[in-house]
Formats: structure tokens, C-alpha cells, sequence
């Protein structure tokens, strides 16, 4: 009877620890979405004379850099406001919401790159999910129609860009494949469950296998650009456009990897997509040149400079210790949805994601209130290769930080992030 008693009281004095603990990291996410509407009202303020164009950076000085629709970075936005809503209830941010999504509405036609994904699933997909208007569910499936005339089924993959120019010597490709592109075919699945129509979604596995074939290494870290002969589907190169040299590994790369490869085993059930999602998550958390904090350097071969012999690096005459804030956010969003499917990783992942998230959450990356023109967290990169957006605020990375804590909010109010 005693040990019963002791028992019962080590479970009561778990649980009551438990609440505790779960209401404690409430508390701190609903910190951080306050912050978020806060932050993102001024935001809404300073593009009042931004002549309709998405905020995306900024500059050197810290002035705002903003883009037209045709960017690819335009969905965001809209996205961030559509979380905010999500979470807030606020009809005066639903309002914007609405606003800035349906700026993009010419855009269900667009097919000049594969980013159509990124622009309309970021901002109409989630305004769809969100309201359950119709309209938007039309928009999308006419958008993933436009992106699906990318596809070419001899490469068996969406063309990523129009061409791209090698940084070997003067040699340029027709038909490009970037790791990024794997975040476009969401729209694709979603076209195919609204309509019935598989076509979509046939394309969207065909190019997720085509990737994991050539874009995947065996050690389950990535090559940021595959280029394809459009005739015969052979692979014409490996190489990079945005991290350290063609055979290292970019962060954000491999973080769209993680994300992308984790949502195509959700819509398909397909385990050698699953195989590879946690491969390439755990090459990107277990890295032993993962900082710390969780927040990778902008590639993680970036600490070793000149770490190949004969192999050039594009990145030679920058800092290389730079930081990659939009990296962490996606894998800390993907890692909570993976986490979700692999029982035995499970904790890991979760805890992992939460580490990335309370380090973003904190002053060495989130912005002081009516700073960083308005952005949320601080320290990122866009190219360094290119020498732009070097250490700034990415809208892209504000996006997936508030998409890793509406997953976050929901796994600890329902169980499940999804």
C-alpha cells in the first residue's frame, strides 16, 4: 500500500510538472507571437509608401528593401500576416492579410521560374486553409497548372531557372534543378486533392525521386544546383550557386531538403522519402560543425576554407563565419512535422526544434521592437557567392519561425503540430 502511495505521488508530482512545463512554453510562445503582431504592424506602417512592392531585406543602412510580385520572395508576406491572423484572431490584420494575398491573383498564370510554390502556397494556400474561400482554392489549382508546364519528362523534373551560369569558366545550362525547388511541390499535392486529378501530383513525386537520385548525397547532404540535358535527361553537372563550392553543403539547401523531402513522405507514404528526410536532417543537427546554439553557419563547409584540394571556392574573399538564421527556422519547422513520423527519433527532433526556436527567440537573433526595419529575426543570408543580403533580415526566415511556432503552439495544445 505504501509503495502504491509513492507511487501515485511521483505520477501526480510529473504531471503537476508537466502542465507546469507546458504552460510555461505557452506562455513563451504566445510572447513571441505578441512580439510578431507588434513588430509586423510597423512593418504594415512603413510599406504604406512602398508603392505595393513585398518587403524582402534590408540594405547596409537598414532601410527597407522591398520587391514586386515577380520575386519569389513575394508570398511571404502575405504568409506572416496570414500566421499572425492565425494566431491573433485580429480582423484588422486579417484585413491586410487579404490585401497583400490578393495582390498576387495575376500570378496563377506566371511560368517564368519554379518558385510559383513559394509565391502562391505561402500566401493563398494558407489564406485557403485559413477562410476556406473558394477563390483561393481556384487560384491555386490554376497556379499549379502554370508550374506544372515546367515539368519535362524526359529530365523527369520541374526546371528550376531558365538557365544558369556555371562559375566554371563561361559555360551556362539550359535546364537547371535547384534543392530548393522541392518546396514548390506542395502546391502540386494540394492541386491534386482539391481537383482528383493525379497528373499533379505524379509530377511533383516524379520530380521528388528525380532529386533524391542526383541531388542527394550517400552521406544524405546535397548538391544545390543538378543540371539536366532537356533531350536525353542525362545529368550534365553538379555544382552551387549559393553555398561554398559545388561539393560542400549549404545550409539553407540542405534545410529545404529536410522540409521538403519530410511534406512529400507526408502526401505520399512513400518510406524512401521518409528515409531521406531524416537522413538529411540528422546529417543537418548531428554536424559536428553545427554551432552550439543550432543555428548553422551559411554553409557548413564554410569553416573549413580551401578543405578540398583543387576544389574552388566562390566565397574566398568574404567572411566566412557568417550565420544562418532562415536555416534554422525551416529545419525547425520540418523537424517538428518529421518528428511526427519517426517514433523513435521523436524527442530529438522535438527538443532540437525547440532549442533552434528558443535561440531565435533570443536577443543574438530577434530583433529589438521597431528595429531591423521591422523584420523579426536578425542574422541571416541570401547569396554570399553573389555578395548580397550578407547578415540581414530575410522575410523567408520571419516566415518559417512563425510557421515552426504555429506548429510548436499546436503540438502543445493538441498533441500534433500538423
Amino acid at each position: 500500500m505504501k509503495k502504491k502511495l509513492i507511487l501515485f505521488i511521483a505520477l501526480a508530482v510529473s504531471l503537476i510538472g508537466d502542465t507546469a512545463c507546458k504552460t510555461d512554453e505557452k506562455k513563451w510562445v504566445d510572447e513571441n507571437f505578441k512580439y510578431a503582431v507588434t513588430q509586423l504592424k510597423g512593418m504594415l506602417q512603413a510599406t504604406e509608401h512602398a508603392r505595393g512592392q513585398f518587403p524582402r531585406t534590408t540594405d547596409k543602412t537598414g532601410k527597407p528593401v522591398n520587391t514586386d510580385m515577380y520575386d519569389w520572395t513575394s508570398g511571404f508576406f502575405p504568409g506572416n500576416l496570414w500566421y499572425l491572423y492565425e494566431y491573433s484572431r485580429n480582423a484588422a490584420i486579417e484585413k491586410e492579410a487579404v490585401r497583400w494575398t490578393e495582390k498576387l491573383e495575376s500570378l496563377q498564370t506566371f511560368t517564368q521560374h519554379h518558385d510559383l510554390g513559394f509565391m502562391m502556397y505561402c500566401s493563398y494556400g494558407n489564406a485557403y486553409r485559413i477562410t476556406g474561400n473558394e477563390t483561393y482554392k481556384n487560384v491555386l489549382v490554376q497556379a499549379a497548372r502554370s508550374l506544372s508546364t515546367r515539368f519535362n519528362p524526359v529530365t523527369g523534373a520541374i526546371k528550376s531557372w531558365n538557365r544558369f551560369a556555371s562559375w566554371h569558366g563561361n559555360k551556362t545550362y539550359s535546364y537547371p534543378v535547384i534543392i530548393d525547388n522541392m518546396m514548390n511541390l506542395e502546391l502540386l499535392y494540394f492541386a491534386s486533392k482539391v481537383t482528383g486529378d493525379s497528373s499533379f501530383s505524379h509530377i511533383a513525386t516524379a520530380h521528388a525521386l528525380t532529386a533524391m537520385k542526383n541531388q542527394v548525397r550517400e552521406d544524405y547532404s546535397h548538391y544545390h544546383v543538378v543540371c539536366y540535358d532537356s533531350l536525353t535527361g542525362k545529368v550534365e553537372a553538379r555544382e552551387t550557386a549559393q553555398g561554398y563550392a559545388d561539393n560542400s553543403t549549404w545550409a539553407r539547401g540542405q534545410a529545404w531538403g529536410v522540409y521538403g523531402f519530410t511534406m512529400v513522405y507526408r502526401e505520399t507514404h512513400d518510406p524512401r522519402f521518409l528515409k531521406t528526410a531524416t537522413g538529411m536532417a540528422d546529417f543537418f543537427i548531428n554536424n559536428k560543425r553545427l554551432p552550439e546554439d543550432k543555428i548553422p553557419y551559411w554553409d557548413f563547409d564554410a569553416l573549413q576554407k580551401g578543405y578540398a584540394p583543387g576544389i574552388k571556392s566562390y566565397a574566398n574573399k568574404v567572411n566566412t563565419l557568417y550565420r544562418d538564421a532562415s536555416a534554422a527556422a525551416i529545419t525547425a519547422s520540418a523537424l517538428l512535422e518529421l518528428a511526427m513520423y519517426v517514433p523513435d527519433r521523436k524527442t530529438q527532433y522535438i527538443n532540437t526544434a525547440i532549442a533552434m526556436l528558443n535561440a531565435l527567440s533570443s536577443p543574438a537573433y530577434r530583433a529589438p521592437i521597431g528595429a531591423n526595419g521591422h523584420f523579426l529575426l536578425m542574422h541571416s543570408v541570401g547569396s554570399i557567392p553573389h555578395h548580397t543580403e550578407i547578415d540581414v533580415p530575410l522575410v523567408y526566415a520571419d516566415y518559417y519561425f512563425l510557421e515552426a511556432l504555429t506548429r510548436y503552439n499546436r503540438l502543445l495544445t493538441t498533441g500534433s503540430p500538423l
